[in-house]
């Protein structure tokens, strides 16, 4: 009965897991779309945020595919990057004061660009790039969230708990449990959501209360061409900075070092394990990828802490073949990280803090690594066990780690995914069209 089950075509956009996990065609789709994207901000090469990679990782993918992507962003400067691809084309817009898009200034290049040509296929705003107000009007959009405003309730629980007694007690809780509110009532004018993680996808459906077969979960990608397994650039990295091959472990950090990513818990943590056990420090060493304030503290720890700042996408990719194993001590319980899904796709093994999106879509158990509370004691814990288990043990997570990464994470994994969506709401979901985007046919094994 199962199997029979399988073998039948289900409706696409009521599946409840991510789309991930569901094999689609490599081959170029019969139908190419003419695509919007409205983004607060169009990535800069060597530094951008989770939201900003992902939207340049995915419309690169779509426009190789062959689509027509058109992306209204802001921009300030007159120096904007250039791609080989002939068939992404930018609308740039001065930002706001507050560094938002300008809505009436967008708004308006979309409608021209809406009655250039063919209209629109399909629109896709990175969060509120396009604001409620305007996207209400919309049927054929999706928004897709990196964040949303429940999920750091959690976030702002912890960061009270560490709150030193001496500062004065926050608000933020309060004020969270209004913006979720106010979420509440304005996701509703957006006519398809997807989530970057299962967690958000059910508090979305659950909490948010937004009706089933309007909410995706596909889980964040990054490029697999880039970020791969490959000991001789590992042994490169080491070498280029006296990493000796004596040294047991080599835990690896990286991102921007500013509170709310957990690096004062982390630097805490190590100065308390470098202090209480000489062993430990001497056989370990700690690379840092990336800048912030914590950047000049992680140095105050010694020799064995080396803080790189931030490193290109093939320097950061080599940089992951160097170490042990990937630690991620954000306290920041929003969307899917991309430096855990990096780090597994270069076949480490990862360590992060105990978030629902973390232990709910990524470390999904022991074999592909380490969780721990948010917590000096909980860290110190997890970080011990990794330096007791070996190397041995560690490559062996690693490869597990590898095999999640390339059946969830990829690049290729993630664009299948929004292509298939976008295709199947470009016909407003009815299965109208010809080749019916909006059935899957499932095959059993």
């Amino acid at each position: 009965m199962r199997e029979q089950m399988q073998n039948q075509p289900i409706d696409i956009l009521r599946f409840p897991s991510a789309w991930n996990q569901l094999t689609f065609s490599s081959e170029p789709t019969p139908k190419l779309l003419k695509i919007a994207l409205f983004i607060k901000k169009w990535p800069d090469p060597s530094h951008a945020g989770g939201l900003e990679r992902h939207a340049l990782t995915l419309h690169l993918a779509l426009a190789k595919r062959g689509h027509e992507i058109h992306i209204f962003t802001s921009s300030s400067s007159n120096s904007f990057p250039r791609y080989p691809v002939s068939n992404l084309y930018f609308h740039l817009s001065k930002p706001t004061t507050a560094g938002y898009l300008d809505q009436a200034s967008v708004w308006k290049q979309f409608q021209t660009q809406n009655t250039t040509g063919r209209p629109f296929d399909v629109i896709h705003t990175e969060s509120v790039g396009l604001r409620h107000t305007r996207s209400r009007y919309l049927t054929k959009l999706a928004v897709t969230w990196h964040g949303i405003a429940y999920e750091t309730i959690h976030s702002d629980i912890i960061q009270e708990l560490s709150r030193p007694s001496e500062e004065p007690q926050a608000h933020a809780l309060t004020e969270r449990a209004m913006k979720v509110v106010e979420e509440v009532k304005f996701f509703t004018s957006y006519a398809h959501h997807v989530a970057t993680s299962d967690h958000a996808g059910d508090v979305l459906k659950r909490v948010y209360m937004i009706p089933e077969e309007r909410v995706h979960i596909i889980l964040n990608g990054v490029d697999e061409e880039i970020f791969k397994p490959d000991v001789a650039k590992g042994k490169e990295f080491k070498q280029k900075f006296g990493i000796p091959a004596s040294k047991l472990l080599v835990l690896g950090l990286a991102g921007r070092l500013v509170k709310d990513k957990g690096h004062p818990l982390m630097f805490e943590t190590l100065k308390e394990m470098f202090k209480e056990n000489v062993t430990f420090r001497e056989t370990s060493v700690v690379l840092i990828a990336g800048d912030g304030p914590w950047g000049v503290r992680y140095r105050d720890l010694g020799a064995n802490v080396l803080v790189l700042g931030p490193l290109e996408q093939a320097k950061l990719a080599k940089f992951y073949n160097a170490i042990d194993i990937f630690v991620n001590p954000t306290l920041r319980a929003q969307g899917l990280d991309h430096t855990l899904l990096e780090a597994m796709l270069s076949a480490k093994p990862v360590m992060a803090t105990r978030l629902a999106s973390i232990t709910g879509s990524v470390i999904v158990g022991t074999e592909m690594g380490y969780a721990f509370s948010p917590t000096r004691t909980s860290l110190k814990r997890a970080l011990y066990q990794a330096w007791l288990d070996g190397r041995g043990v560690l490559e062996k997570k690693g490869q597990a780690a590898l095999q999640r990464g390339l059946e969830f994470f990829t690049a290729t994994k993630m664009a299948a995914s929004y292509e298939r969506l976008f295709l199947c709401i470009s016909t407003d979901g009815n299965g109208k069209d010809s080749d019916n985007y909006c059935q899957y046919q499932s095959t059993s094994n």
